[in-house]
């Protein structure tokens, strides 16, 4: 079976308020996060992912009020993450209406919680996130960052994302640091590297600023959805232009 390539969008969240960064640093506040989720799902978006990007940091997850009030409104699949730290945490937001849950801190400091939560609530429901910055000098070799890229872990992006799907992760989102919220391109060598590493759905993330960004993430790469922004917090791109430009070039993607 063919899976319908997904655009998605990504609402970084900090105190109820989306932000935005650059390279995950100088975050500016933008709007309400459920104002933006009810556009992007009036405009046609496939998923939405958000991620409460302190909440590692300070050890808190505030999402699941705010999960509950979009999923009553907004019927398409909803990934949530930050700070997430056991099965616990894990069920709150799927019962506050999440389809799935996002980890990336918890995982890469306990890998066992990826079989933990995928074993209980399915590989599906089970997304690990990998924020990747490029090794200095290397053209092919990234580390995986977390507590939303602030600390170092000294692994390897692609063997952390080969053992992420052994232990029972049902999808990647990896986003690339050196690119986020820059509008100057995807990270396609990352792309690459992750989705021909493994063999779950892969998401991709960090740069996209232009339609032809997104053609050739899609064509360029083997990832199966591309996590968008900045350019969509911003204008900068239309989910209604992106669209009818993706299926123009015959990517089987779902109409609004």
């Amino acid at each position: 079976m063919i899976l319908n390539k997904r655009i998605i969008g990504r609402l970084d969240v900090k105190s109820n308020f989306l932000i935005k960064g650059i390279r995950m640093e100088g975050w500016r506040k933008i709007g309400e996060p459920v104002d933006f989720a009810k556009k992007y799902y009036e405009k046609g978006i496939d998923e939405l992912i958000f991620i409460d990007v302190v909440a590692s940091l300070y050890d808190r997850n505030n999402l699941n009020e705010m999960i509950s009030e979009i999923a009553s409104e907004v019927f398409i699949p909803l990934t949530a993450g930050g700070g997430i730290k056991n099965l616990e945490d894990a069920g709150k937001l799927l019962n506050a209406g999440a389809d799935k849950i996002t980890i990336n801190t918890a995982a890469i400091k306990n890998p066992n919680i990826i079989r933990d939560i995928s074993s209980t609530f399915g590989s599906q429901a089970t997304v690990v996130a990998i924020e990747a910055k490029k090794i200095n000098g290397s053209h092919k070799s990234w580390e995986p960052l977390t507590d939303n890229g602030r600390n170092h872990t000294g692994l390897d992006a692609i063997k952390w994302a080969n053992l992420a799907e052994k232990m029972g992760a049902g999808e990647i989102l990896v986003t690339s640091i050196d690119k986020d919220g820059t509008r100057l391109g995807c990270d396609l060598e990352l792309f690459k590297s992750i989705s021909l590493a493994v063999n779950i759905p892969v998401i991709g993330g960090g740069g996209v600023g232009t339609i032809d960004d997104s053609i050739k993430a899609f064509n360029e790469t083997d990832i199966q959805a591309l996590a968008i922004g900045s350019s969509l917090h911003y204008d900068k791109i239309f989910l209604k232009d992106l669209k009818k430009a993706l299926i123009k070039k015959n990517l089987n993607i779902r109409e609004k």
